[in-house]
C-alpha cells in the first residue's frame, strides 16, 4: 500500500478545490472583497506620506492568488466600486475616489488579476515562485499607485516614489514572506490529504 500523496492537478487555484457552483463563486468574490476591506483597517499612517501602511495590499494579492484571475479581479472590482460608492472600507476607514492613494486600489485590481493568472500556472506552489509572484504583484500596485499619487498631489515623480514606495518596501517584504510560507504550505497539506 502506498502512502504517497495524490498530486493536485495543475491549472487549479486553491478556491477550485471547493465544490463548483455559482454560489461558491459569488461567496468567494464577496468574501475576497470583505477580507480586503477588513485588512485595510489594519492601517498605520506614514509620516510625510498621504499613503498609510495597511493590510489591504497583502489581502489583495492573497485574494488574487487563492481565487484566480477572474474571481480575484471581481473581488477587487467589488471592493473598489463599494468603496467609491461610500462604503468606508479603504485604509483608515475612508471611501471615495478622490484620495491620493486611490491609484493603489486600481493597481491592486490589476495585480490580483495577474497573480491569479500566475497561480493558475502553479506559481503559488513553491516558496521561490511565490516570491516572484508577490514581487510582480507589488510592482504592479506601485506602477499604478505611484504615478497616480504624483498626479493627485502635484508631487514630482521622485517625491511620489519617496512618499509612496520607499517607506513600504520593508513591509512588503514581510507580507511576501508570509505569503511565501502560507500558500505553498496550504498546497502541501492538501496534497497530503488528497
Amino acid at each position: 500500500m502506498s502512502t504517497a500523496a495524490a498530486p493536485v492537478r495543475s491549472g487549479l487555484v486553491l478556491a477550485d478545490l471547493l465544490p463548483a457552483s455559482r454560489v461558491r463563486d459569488i461567496t468567494l468574490v464577496v468574501g475576497g472583497a470583505a477580507l480586503t476591506g477588513i485588512a485595510a483597517q489594519i492601517s498605520v499612517p506614514v509620516p510625510g506620506s498621504p499613503v498609510p501602511v495597511s493590510g489591504q495590499t497583502f489581502a489583495a494579492l492573497l485574494v488574487g492568488t487563492a481565487l484566480g484571475a477572474r474571481r480575484g479581479f471581481l473581488s477587487l472590482a467589488l471592493y473598489a466600486v463599494a468603496g467609491m460608492a461610500g462604503m468606508p472600507w479603504f485604509a483608515q476607514a475612508t471611501s471615495g475616489y478622490g484620495m491620493p492613494s486611490f491609484g493603489y486600489i486600481l493597481g491592486m485590481l490589476l495585480a490580483a488579476t495577474v497573480v491569479g493568472h500566475f497561480a493558475r500556472r502553479g506559481a503559488d506552489r513553491s516558496v521561490l515562485r511565490m516570491a516572484g509572484t508577490m514581487a510582480a504583484g507589488s510592482a504592479i500596485i506601485y506602477a499604478v499607485g505611484v504615478p497616480y499619487l504624483a498626479l493627485a498631489t502635484g508631487m514630482s515623480f521622485g517625491e511620489a516614489v519617496a512618499a509612496g514606495l520607499v517607506p513600504f518596501l520593508i513591509g512588503d517584504a514581510l507580507k511576501a514572506a508570509l505569503a511565501m510560507g502560507a500558500l505553498p504550505t496550504a498546497w502541501k497539506l492538501i496534497g497530503r490529504r488528497g
